[in-house]
């Protein structure tokens, strides 16, 4: 895994270099978007509000909100609105309630129909005061009797039978006549005490009745997500998703870029570096292959990963290099010299390079260029050959891959007498003064030897 750190820089270059395959996903996320909306109909929202006056805590609001979307409502809503097909567990996931600033209960209602919405949240509000209503005992419908002042007159009456009842009993004194006497009495002192005890605790003494506040306006719009935000959504997450995934595969990058690693793979040293111009790689003709078609039309047949070429010198001072890194190879082979160059397949900066470095040493030494493919690499076996010169270029292999292109070369009977790695770079104009003839003597930068001028 890769351990830079992700930089901004790294963002702008996947949005340069992917914007058209970031493009199509979006609008991949926009169609995938709109065919959820397709599927699931559009949805209208309408809230109605319920005033509870008098002095209420913010945990007691919160309690009638969460009554207001109980079992008990929504059931009695469900019955009172006789929908086909809809019951109580249906209308649990349309309905919710939620406490406002200034004793409001807003209860909102989902519906297919703004005039469904509209009367699910007015009929919720309704079945919500008479139900809260009843529990309090402020219901003045039918079933009233079984609020707090239905007990207090029961118990009014009850006392007033007590007082029948000892009235009536036996005067004497006999012990079944005080017993029964003194029994009323503390029934009576029980009743008395349970109702000072109702009167205590009853919710309803210090609050009055709730109100609805008007019937819940019609909606005019849809409840979100509506279609258009699915749409922008959907572009949206592909988007990130697409970006995400380059930074993912960015940071699980296995291929070397440094020096160290490269030459580690190899088994052999590094030579030096040659630069070469960048420039718009050859179309090759795609035939009748959809994907390679797809690949560039997409932007995906050339990698993003791979930094902006740094500034170069002039012609001249690549030249010098190229000629550096011959000098180094005559260096190290004995006469005749004479040494295959080993390309990775698919690396067209290194291909150029090879070309520029036959092209520089001419016949001293004689390079033999060769591309060999890094899934199955197959080298040419020795013939008058001193030696195998790899060229490729920084960040472009595994390890693996190098490791097996230096297998290749050992079992076909080649040393790898050298690397070269081959850099992108942009290049400047030619240098009319001043530039080195081509026959001019260099002085080469060899390891171990005092030199006249550096890389």
């Amino acid at each position: 895994m890769s351990e830079d750190t992700i930089r901004l820089a790294t963002i702008g270059r996947i949005l340069r270099r992917r914007w058209r395959l970031l493009a199509a996903l979006a609008v991949v996320g926009a169609l995938v978007g709109y065919g959820v909306s397709v599927v699931f109909p559009p949805r209208y929202t309408a809230s109605a509000s319920v005033l509870l006056p008098g002095q209420w805590e913010e945990r007691e609001l919160l309690t009638q909100a969460q009554i207001a979307t109980s079992s008990g409502v929504v059931d009695r809503t469900a019955a009172a609105l006789d929908w086909a097909g809809v019951n109580g567990a249906d209308l649990r996931g349309r309905v919710s309630a939620k406490a406002a600033e200034g004793n409001i209960i807003k209860i909102s209602g989902t519906a297919e129909t703004p005039e469904r919405a509209q009367r699910l949240s007015d009929q919720t509000a309704h079945q919500f005061v008479t139900f809260a209503a009843r529990i309090t005992g402020d219901d003045t419908g039918p079933d009233a009797a079984a609020g707090p002042e239905a007990l207090r007159k029961k118990v009014a009456e009850t006392n007033r039978r007590i007082t029948d009842l000892a009235k009536a009993a036996d005067p004497g004194q006999t012990v079944e006549s005080v017993q029964a006497r003194t029994e009323l009495e503390k029934l009576r002192t029980a009743l008395q005490d349970a109702m000072k005890k109702l009167e205590e605790a009853d919710p309803g003494t210090d609050k009055a009745s709730m109100v609805v506040m008007g019937p819940a306006p019609r909606p005019t719009g849809e409840a979100p997500p509506t279609r258009m935000q699915l749409v922008v959504g959907g572009a949206l997450l592909f988007f990130l998703i697409a970006v995400i995934g380059h930074l993912a595969a960015a940071r699980m990058n296995r291929r070397l870029r440094a020096e160290p690693e490269i030459t580690a793979a190899l088994g052999s040293t590094l030579l030096g570096t040659v630069d070469v111009p960048g420039e718009r790689p050859a179309r090759r003709p795609l035939g009748r292959d959809p994907r390679a078609w797809l690949r560039r039309l997409l932007g995906i047949d050339t990698r993003w990963d791979i930094p902006a070429p740094r500034p170069s010198g002039d012609e001249a001072g690549r030249r010098v290099r190229n000629r550096r890194v011959c000098a180094r190879l005559r260096e190290k082979l004995p006469a005749p010299r004479r040494l295959l160059v080993v390309v990775p397949d698919g690396d067209e900066i290194a291909r150029r390079a090879a070309g520029q470095l036959a092209a520089e040493a001419k016949s001293d030494p004689q390079l033999r260029v060769v591309e060999v493919s890094v899934s199955r690499p197959m080298v040419p076996d020795r013939d008058t050959e001193s030696g195998a010169l790899v060229v490729l270029s920084a960040g472009s292999w595994t390890a693996g891959e190098l490791a097996g292109i230096a297998g290749a070369c050992a079992d076909a009977g080649h040393e790898v007498v050298g690397i070269v790695i081959a850099d992108t770079v942009r290049a400047r104009p030619t240098r009319s003064a001043g530039q080195p003839p081509e026959n001019a003597t260099l002085a080469l930068a060899v390891p171990g030897h005092a030199t006249g001028d550096s890389v």
